[in-house]
């Protein structure tokens, strides 16, 4: 199995990395896993080199009750190097771990050409893509009360809606090679009315672009407490021939191929036997169980 979501927190503020034989520690609990394979991806919105691309988009959105919020949590985010990122992957790679140099894309509306611009200058292996957001609501930001109140004032329904336009517009844009964890929308445990709607725009988006879809076990650690995507949803991107990575969304070494096992049960009962690898932003299929 492959477990392409995982992310290199720095110690500190002070834009320290992680060093190799952290990453030898996630290789090793991801083989007791069952997983043969990682992928590194790390948020874009770490980097400054990205952050000085897109600016300070949230200004667009200064009024809204959400947005000092953002401004505190990119003002202790984003001062890390790509640079130094990439050259640590490199150097993970080069001594023959099994990882690959990925990045988790943030989506940012009508940036998208300027991001793209800016990572085809490194040698990513794969990038996924994300929303977290939605103009300056973070709406996965559960330990935040002032973002998780919003789901008290909001319509659920039109929440799920923007979401799913935003993932169709990530999507459309060929940034990314594989969305992840694709109805993150559920994750505080509020549902649409009608989630197989968005369920469907979502699973169109994906087979339209000929990106891959995350299945990751993140969700069962979350409030709503299932793995992304749900099996309804899961039922439809089968049904329009997408093709699947596996992922843990991992934070730390003891989430790295989490539940790895139940992931490939999940896909083995839709005839799913092959998970997508990426090298240099190419995809090639393997076996979703190595021998």
């Amino acid at each position: 199995m492959i477990d392409y979501h995982l992310h290199l927190w720095p110690h500190s503020e002070s834009s320290v990395w992680y060093e190799l034989d952290q990453i030898a520690k996630y290789c090793e609990e991801a083989r007791a896993n069952g997983v043969n394979e990682l992928a590194l991806t790390e948020h874009s919105n770490r980097f400054v080199d990205v952050m000085s691309t897109v600016g300070p988009f949230w200004q667009k959105w200064g009024h809204e009750p959400t947005t000092p919020a953002m401004v505190e949590y990119f003002d202790f985010h984003a001062r890390n190097s790509l640079e130094d990122y990439i050259t640590l992957a490199q150097a993970a790679k080069d001594q023959g771990l099994p990882v690959k140099i990925g990045l988790e894309v943030d989506y940012y509306p009508g940036q998208m050409d300027d991001v793209s611009a800016l990572l085809a200058q490194y040698p990513f292996d794969v990038l996924i893509g994300s929303v977290h957001w939605l103009d300056t609501w973070q709406f996965d930001d559960i330990d935040n009360p002032v973002q998780m109140h919003q789901w008290q004032v909001r319509d659920v329904d039109q929440c799920w809606s923007s979401y799913a336009t935003a993932l169709e517009e990530l999507a459309a844009s060929h940034a990314v090679d594989v969305l992840a964890h694709p109805d993150l929308i559920k994750v505080a445990g509020f549902f649409a009315s009608h989630p197989d709607e968005h369920w469907e725009r979502m699973a169109s988006a994906a087979a339209a672009a000929q990106v891959s879809v995350e299945c990751s076990s993140a969700g069962w650690v979350k409030p709503v407490g299932e793995q992304y995507p749900a099996q309804g949803f899961l039922d439809k991107l089968v049904a329009k021939g997408v093709t699947f990575t596996t992922a843990s969304d991992a934070h730390g070494l003891e989430r790295v191929g989490e539940r790895a096992g139940d992931l490939a049960q999940l896909l083995e009962a839709r005839g799913v036997n092959e998970l997508a690898s990426y090298t240099k932003r190419q995809r090639q299929m393997v076996p979703l169980r190595a021998n």
